[in-house]
């Protein structure tokens, strides 16, 4: 049971649930960034403090400015104005920090070949690999692919209803493979039409740390350390490969479920392999 944070702060988690209907999911993501606040209404001075305090607690570059995209958010509300945050406000804002831009991790070729090919024995074991198919197949995030219930998977059209951020939905088309995979699944477990695909044994949502530490354990068991950031690998790697194979840019977004087209470009980083293959096409030392 989560404990109550001051009664500032839980207003404005109210009114973020219930007037502006924003996910469960950000609203946890609010209360755990909101238990960093000195105080309901923290000067400037207190906030860079707090930020400091975050770094020197061991927080990265990326976990710190997700937070202050909360901080801003509630120091704007709290001042009572219905217009949005912009130049003409005075209340006390944090910006963000400047984070490293590293190449994503994905998965190799031959890694994504051994998780394919994976033959697992168990039923347990069988669950886990068809997530791991849906995830490589379908570029979608983990919280999606695990909330992800059996009656918005088409199997006559290839296509999948998924409940991505701010509550918006999208569909997305799947691989022959995968349908296979899919109804042997849905098939060996025996799954009704309203329940998760990937759900527990009781039905309830499987967690995501321990999904991690069985896909880390499959890829060890498999012969590889599985790459940094596990389970976002698996969509970075979707990715990368769509647009290696001829998929253009505008058709990821609309994939992946990007609001702005910035933000898939971010995904769409070819390795440096792409770009040495490229560069030896292009280089002009090679026309003469």
């Amino acid at each position: 049971m989560q404990t109550k944070l001051s009664p500032r702060f839980e207003q404005f988690i109210r009114e973020k649930q219930y007037v502006t209907n924003v996910s469960l999911c950000t609203l946890r993501w609010y209360r755990q960034a909101l238990r960093w606040f000195p105080s309901e209404r923290p000067t400037q001075p207190e906030l860079q403090e707090m930020v400091i305090r975050m770094r020197e607690k061991g927080l990265k570059e990326t976990a710190v400015n997700s937070y202050i995209t909360c901080f801003n958010s509630y120091l704007h509300w709290d001042t009572g104005t219905e217009r949005s945050c912009g130049a003409g406000c005075s209340h006390p804002h944090l910006k963000k920090l400047k984070a490293p831009q590293n190449v994503m991790p994905t998965f190799t070729e031959a890694q994504v070949g051994l998780l394919v090919k994976w033959r697992p024995q168990g039923r347990y074991d069988r669950r886990l690999h068809t997530l791991m198919l849906l995830l490589l197949d379908t570029g979608c995030r983990i919280s999606e692919a695990l909330a992800l219930c059996v009656n918005n998977i088409d199997f006559d059209n290839l296509l999948v209803t998924l409940d991505g951020k701010g509550r918006k939905q999208r569909i997305v088309p799947f691989s022959v493979d995968l349908r296979r995979a899919l109804y042997h699944h849905i098939k060996e477990i025996d799954l009704g039409p309203y329940d998760r695909a990937f759900g527990t044994s009781r039905g309830t949502l499987w967690d995501r740390h321990n999904v991690i530490n069985w896909v880390k354990r499959s890829c060890r068991e498999l012969g590889f350390e599985p790459p940094a950031r596990t389970l976002h690998a698996f969509r970075h790697t979707f990715a990368v490969n769509y647009l290696r194979r001829g998929g253009g840019t505008f058709h990821l977004q609309k994939s992946l479920g990007h609001s702005t087209l910035d933000m898939t470009r971010r995904y769409a980083n070819l390795t440096t392999d792409d770009l040495t293959a490229v560069h030896s096409k292009v280089s002009l030392l090679r026309a003469f």
